[in-house]
């Protein structure tokens, strides 16, 4: 099963939210209703792509926007969420797919799930630290050692990580790091259990 999409709102260098798309929402409505005028830049955890929202208008209003403009379920099963995209495929594979138990769509489903399952940790660590990765180049840019620390990101290097980033301001170190440590924890599940 898919863990659900979170993402993680800044004020300046201060995170006013994070968690899933409503809780995040009503965090960043909540600041905003209180008056605080520092721009919010609003990124999802998984990608780090910076995302915008419509924020006039009552909490429940925002959410139903939002919500209204997630992507739609297309043709097939809407209630599982499947959403119809093209596949370019040469005819020898169409002809393996349809001679697959549920047809070519579940086929792809079941190959892309079984290779989803087996992606090792390392693979799953550079995509946590290339989300971090864009978040900083956002928001931490101008902070004391910022090149040193992209490169200890990228080494990896979780030590010097945090070393270089422990005078950031508390919301941003604390958000780094845990994303670095993460990452360095889904290489070592890849490594062989030497006990």
């Amino acid at each position: 099963m898919d863990e659900p999409q979170t993402y993680t709102a800044f004020a300046g260098v201060g995170r006013i939210a994070s968690g899933d798309l409503a809780t995040m929402l009503r965090g960043v409505k909540a600041y905003q209703e209180r008056g605080d005028s520092q721009p919010v830049l609003i990124f999802e955890d998984a990608t780090g792509r910076q995302v915008d929202f419509d924020f006039r208008g009552t909490e429940d209003e925002v959410l139903e926007r939002a919500e209204a403009v997630s992507p739609k379920p297309g043709p097939g099963r809407p209630k599982l969420g499947v959403v119809a995209r093209e596949v370019t495929l040469l005819p020898r594979h169409w002809d393996w797919l349809e001679r697959q138990r549920g047809g070519a769509s579940a086929a792809l489903r079941r190959l892309v799930d079984e290779a989803r399952k087996r992606e090792p940790g390392h693979e799953r660590a550079r995509l946590v630290r290339e989300a971090a990765g864009k978040v900083m180049w956002s928001i931490a840019g101008n902070l004391p050692d910022f090149e040193e620390a992209s490169r200890a990101l990228f080494a990896p290097d979780p030590n010097r990580f945090d070393a270089l980033v422990a005078a950031w301001p508390g919301d941003l170190r604390d958000h780094f790091t845990r994303l670095s440590h993460e990452a360095a924890r889904l290489e070592a599940e890849d490594e062989p259990n030497l006990a």
